[in-house]
């Protein structure tokens, strides 16, 4: 089967590999997700984990997924709710500072593992891009893990 392009978590760049379709009572093929949490720790993992800055839609994604509003987020990075509002719509460019903070916290709020070289290593690539990354992952004996 081909990866399946989830866009249900908001995100335009996340493949899952390894769902296997099932036949709805209607006769249609349709996908069934286990485990919605595992995989968008999964899907953290690889935004946490980019070599180029994170997209609006990432950030948002992030935000949500620690639990934080857009006013909580503003002042852990010492910037206005607004601010974080313009990130998230694409309106202006958030600091690679900011970034690197966000991955950081990221990581520690929702346990994730850590990237190799440490905070340095987030901030070498809390850099802006317009590359679209893909975040591509495998559904394998129950788990979710990004691709390698």
């Amino acid at each position: 089967m081909n990866a399946y392009h989830y866009t249900e978590s908001g995100l335009a760049n996340v493949y899952i590999e390894g769902l296997d379709p099932m036949i709805d009572d209607e006769g249609d093929e349709v996908i069934q997700i286990p485990a919605i949490n595992e995989l968008h720790r999964a899907i953290a993992q690889g935004i946490v984990c980019h070599k180029k800055g994170m997209s609006p839609e990432e950030l948002r994604f992030l935000r949500t997924e620690m639990g934080l509003t857009q006013a909580e987020l503003a002042q852990l990075v010492h910037r206005d709710k607004q601010s974080v509002g313009r990130w998230e719509r694409g309106e202006c460019p958030m600091e690679g500072a900011v970034e690197t903070v966000v991955r950081s916290l990221a990581i520690e709020r929702l346990k994730l593992d850590s990237v190799p070289g440490g905070v340095e290593g987030l901030a070498k690539s809390s850099v802006q891009t317009a590359e679209v990354q893909p975040i591509n992952i495998n559904h394998r004996d129950g788990e979710y893990k990004l691709a390698a």
